[in-house]
């Protein structure tokens, strides 16, 4: 089978707008959550969030290019301008029939959803914009940045909650790997830090309450109460080796293994027993043909919910049993909030990031330990090791499952 590695990638986010700016966080354990900003919470039990900070969308496009783009769309189009400046692909020599997009989101444009309801509702039907529905879209984000490289291959995207980024990441690296394209541009992105949507997560009590920034989200934590609401865009390159190497691509990493599952139980809640979680996780090392002992970290989806944490800790322990207290694993939501279907792609740069630098990220902000989350979770401090195998795992609303496996790079 075909090879399929990293070589490029590009990121904005609560806690960086690019690769290096975020990995510096990580490095040095700064968390990205603090008041909301995007509107008045004044008449909101939620405070807190994880948002993007300090971006100039004019380094990247003028106002005229993005004018008509919901804010997640924008997010998308960084992270994927950047990634392919990371890679070096000159676009004018490759195929580009040969060269796809698959871009995941939870939500989509929500912002455009609430600003033209609110026209609607104050000025009528005739002065809503004609460009709100492409700004809505979720498959727009796909769209704009195949317009931006001129890719025309497949093109589409991920709508599975949660999940969607890694679903996304996942779904193009098997695209490479069975020869239907060289090269993939593939990730998530979201912006949902808005009123309608933190009110609804807040309304199903999602969410944290309280105001303290450090003690907000906290996965595994015994006293952990709802996830924080983050967003952002991360997106990958990824290209089959042979193609990389023809053109003396840098190689971050290699993606190995994909394995999804949906737990068909119940439309939010996990399935208790981690099961479903589980079995997505041996497809992947199935899919990878590896055993459970291979594999060094993972970076749990771990988003500060009770139902979450422990039911992913028993599905962990379900895939790989004993094995399971051997592993490290950590939740780097506890720095960036969650950032719902772009959190996949966000977690993969961290994994190529700790495979490349031996490090694995910490869990920060941990206090309380709880006996039903007992794994290695990597607590307030990073840890330095050598990683072969790192593992990243997403969990969606719908009960959808999915996992992947990256590979340090080595030639052989």
């Amino acid at each position: 089978m075909r090879r399929v590695v990293i070589t490029g990638m590009g990121t904005v986010n609560p806690i960086g707008n690019n690769v290096e700016e975020t990995w510096n966080s990580i490095e040095n354990q700064v968390c990205g959550i603090d008041a909301i900003t995007h509107f008045d919470t004044t008449d909101y039990k939620a405070k807190l969030a994880g948002e993007v900070k300090n971006l100039n969308v004019e380094d990247y496009f003028t106002k005229r290019e993005t004018k008509f783009n919901d804010r997640f769309t924008v997010f998308a189009r960084i992270a994927a301008k950047q990634a392919i400046a990371d890679s070096k692909l000159d676009l004018e020599a490759i195929d580009r029939n040969r060269m796809g997009v698959l871009i995941g989101s939870g939500i989509g444009g929500i912002e455009s959803i609430e600003k033209n309801e609110q026209v609607l509702t104050s000025r009528g039907p005739s002065r809503v914009s004609p460009y709100f529905i492409p700004m809505a879209l979720i498959n727009l984000a796909a769209g704009q940045v195949a317009i931006d490289l001129g890719a025309k291959g497949y093109c589409s995207s991920v709508v599975t909650a949660c999940a969607a980024g890694t679903n996304a990441i996942g779904e193009a690296f098997h695209r490479i790997r069975d020869n239907y394209e060289d090269i993939m541009v593939a990730g998530g992105s979201e912006a949902s830090i808005t009123p309608l949507s933190v009110a609804g997560f807040q309304s199903m009590k999602a969410l944290h309450f309280g105001e303290d920034k450090n003690r907000a989200s906290i996965p595994f934590d015994k006293d952990r109460s709802g996830f924080v609401m983050g967003e952002g865009s991360a997106v990958l390159i990824l290209e089959e080796l042979e193609h990389a190497k023809q053109r003396n691509a840098t190689i971050y990493g290699e993606i190995v293994g994909y394995g999804a599952t949906c737990d068909a139980y119940h439309i939010t809640a996990p399935i208790s027993d981690g099961s479903g979680g589980g079995e997505a996780m041996l497809k992947a090392l199935a899919d990878a043909s590896l055993q459970p002992s291979a594999i060094d970290y993972i970076n749990a989806h771990g988003t500060s919910t009770p139902l979450n944490d422990k039911s992913e800790t028993l599905a962990v322990k379900y895939a790989f049993k004993d094995e399971a207290y051997n592993l490290a694993i950590s939740s780097t939501k506890s720095y960036t909030g969650h950032l719902l279907g772009a959190s996949g792609a966000l977690e993969s740069v961290i994994c190529l990031k700790a495979l490349e630098n031996g490090l694995i990220p910490a869990t920060i902000n941990y206090q309380n330990p709880d006996e039903e989350c007992d794994l290695d979770i990597v607590p307030n401090k990073s840890r330095k090791q050598d990683i072969k195998y790192a593992m990243n795992n997403s969990l969606g609303f719908g009960g959808h499952n999915a996992s992947i496996i990256f590979k340090k790079w080595e030639e052989a």
